[in-house]
């Protein structure tokens, strides 16, 4: 029996031109054990139908804080304008100490800027209002 350990001492060294697939195999068997994990959680076979939510159309209760926000920005409580964002904060203070505390339902105009509305809800969150909703047209467009 014979092995070779490398080249003889009147042989010249040439150049392997193999490549190393071992890490090459590692590498893909990792990445077909992860997609094998993950594909059947991202795909399910159970069929299901899924509920649909109708929108209610809930009547005001007379508790609740309309604010109103028109097409130019203005805002109203009720009917009443308001100056800015700090006379409205003050006047929302009043409605987050009653018990138990009112909704409030801001009523934005579609074509209003979104800064106007965006002050309404940051006044709310300033007064401590906890219940907010938004009043939008019940009506279905197709």
């Amino acid at each position: 029996m014979a092995m070779n350990v490398g080249p003889a001492a009147d042989e010249e060294d040439h150049v392997v031109s193999t490549i190393n697939t071992t890490p090459l195999v590692d590498v893909m068997l990792v990445l077909l054990i992860i997609f094998l994990i993950t594909i059947p959680v991202v795909t399910t076979s159970i069929k299901v139908t899924l509920p649909h939510e109708l929108n209610q159309i809930r009547a005001t209760k007379p508790e609740n804080v309309i604010i109103s926000v028109d097409r130019r920005g203005r805002i109203f409580i009720y009917d009443t304008p308001i100056k800015g964002t700090r006379d409205l904060i003050d006047r929302l203070k009043v409605f987050a100490k009653k018990d138990p505390q009112p909704e409030v339902q801001i009523r934005g105009d579609g074509g209003a800027d979104y800064d106007s509305v965006g002050r309404v809800i940051y006044a709310v969150q300033r007064a401590g209002i906890t219940k907010v909703g938004f009043i939008t047209d019940p009506t279905v467009i197709n």
